[in-house]
């Protein structure tokens, strides 16, 4: 069947489900009806929809960390440390490499490695490995909602499984879980299989179990300019919702101007509702997903700390509905879980000073007005190429590069656009490649490029790019010369 923004019928779904499930021994464990009974059983504080519908209503930020292992009873303990000890609103349960590429083989021998050295041998949890039972007893261990994070193209079995196993949400989407990483998987085959993975969430959603469905907001996680993440995220939600997703968490990245950064996540919200009303899902709930800084962590402690706390600070400033937490050690490794609960109690201060506090920068409105016409223009020509179709126009649009991803690795992706920081350290585009930007727009961009290359006296450039991306793990936002950096 061609790629169409379609909802997959019944016939066609079980059809594929049926080879889905064998990808994998577990996948025979699969009980849809005895798995939505399991969801039924669970209380209203263990189920991810619910908790965030609560603090939408009222106006409060959640915190939720990264985290996974490879052993059950070892991924346990270290979702209880951050439940408890680090006093996380929302739990992920971040999935291991093997499992993203769907080879569940050499998980399974990282399991035995793990067991073997006492200690995880993968860089996550191997959910399909352990299967419906194993997912079943992290869930019914913790008394908060669980996510499951990943980075999977083909995320198929795995919802399948993370599903039966009782988790609440979900996080990626066919665009977010493919460009930003991988080289040599196509653009229809991803947004076929998540369709895949939505139309499941929907057939949860019409038996009475809400999941809750996250596209992944970052994407490269560098210097990406506001327009080109929401444009992703709006796009994800249309499909899902087509799909019969009804519960959905839109999601961005911080670039570190904190007037760019409040404007992304309020129009972000705003274009969202926006395109869901336009094209018949008006009953879509909507939140949204702020992570902290994604790019290089400076190496001092003390001062990613301070990358965290203005994170944390952006956050709550933005009223999203929650927020993904760093930790201190960012730029050495995969932290402890000492401080994973660190980086969330630091974030948990901050939002709770900053809780009744209202960003009124001058210059937000004028921010917000940027973002709403470049992320317009990027979505409403996904819809032209495709003549009216979401899902054939995204395609379309990533081969001629009108979206476009900076520093993604797919060799689908057009890669000509190019982004830096203005003189404020807002997020702008150097190179437009193929964005579909009208001259004003392009203008505006220019100019902000322009003002910050005389301040520094020099030509915008490339360099500022490179500048740009080591800047944070520096000590600055600007990466701007010797002799400028306090300017």
């Amino acid at each position: 069947m061609a790629l169409q923004n379609k909802r997959i019928s019944n016939d066609e779904f079980y059809k594929t489900q049926k080879e889905v499930l064998q990808q994998w021994p577990t996948g025979k464990d699969v009980d849809f009806d005895e798995a939505v009974a399991f969801h039924k059983s669970l209380p209203e504080h263990k189920i991810f929809s619910k908790k965030l519908i609560n603090a939408k209503n009222s106006g409060t930020t959640l915190i939720q960390p990264r985290a996974g292992v490879a052993l059950i009873h070892e991924h346990i303990e270290l979702l209880t440390y951050l439940q408890d000890k680090g006093e996380a609103d929302l739990l992920p349960t971040t999935i291991d490499s093997y499992t993203r590429q769907n080879r569940y083989e050499e998980a399974e021998n990282g399991i035995r490695e793990s067991m073997k050295e006492r200690r995880s041998m993968l860089n996550g949890f191997p959910a399909v490995n352990h299967g419906v039972s194993g997912c079943r007893q992290v869930v019914n261990a913790l008394d908060t909602p669980l996510q499951v994070r990943h980075g999977t193209p083909d995320a198929r079995l795995l919802t399948e499984i993370c599903y039966a196993g009782g988790f609440t949400s979900y996080e990626g989407g066919g665009i977010s879980y493919n460009l930003p990483y991988a080289k040599n998987v196509p653009m229809e085959k991803t947004i076929s299989d998540w369709q895949y993975v939505d139309r499941l969430t929907g057939i949860y959603e019409e038996a009475g179990v809400s999941i809750n469905r996250e596209p992944y907001g970052p994407l490269t996680g560098t210097l990406v300019p506001p327009c080109i993440s929401n444009a992703v995220a709006i796009i994800e939600a249309l499909l899902a919702a087509e799909q019969g997703v009804r519960n959905i968490t839109v999601g961005y990245g911080q670039c570190g101007n904190l007037v760019q950064d409040v404007a992304a996540i309020r129009t972000l919200d705003e274009l969202t509702n926006e395109y869901m009303q336009k094209y018949g899902y008006g009953d879509a709930v909507i939140t949204t997903v702020f992570h902290q800084w994604m790019g290089g962590f400076p190496q001092d402690e003390a001062k990613a700390f301070g990358v965290i706390s203005w994170g944390s600070a952006t956050a709550a400033l933005s009223k999203a509905t929650k927020v993904i937490v760093k930790t201190p050690h960012e730029a050495v490794g995969v932290p402890t879980m000492e401080a994973n609960a660190q980086g969330l109690r630091c974030t948990k201060q901050v939002i709770n000073m900053l809780a009744d506090q209202v960003c009124t920068a001058a210059n937000l409105e004028l921010e917000k007005e940027v973002i709403r016409r470049e992320t317009r223009c990027i979505v409403d020509k996904c819809f032209e190429l495709g003549g009216g179709d979401i899902a054939v126009g995204t395609v379309r649009a990533v081969m001629a590069g009108a979206l476009d991803i900076p520093f993604a690795p797919s060799r689908f992706n057009a890669g000509k656009l190019l982004p830096a920081r203005d003189n404020d350290g807002a997020v702008r585009i150097l190179n437009f490649g193929n964005l579909p930007f009208d001259a004003d727009m392009k203008d505006f961009n220019r100019a902000k490029i322009d003002e910050r290359a005389k301040a520094e006296k020099r030509n915008a450039s490339f360099q500022m790019v490179i500048d740009d991306v080591y800047a944070i793990s520096k000590g600055r936002l600007v990466g701007r010369p010797k002799g400028l950096r306090n300017s």
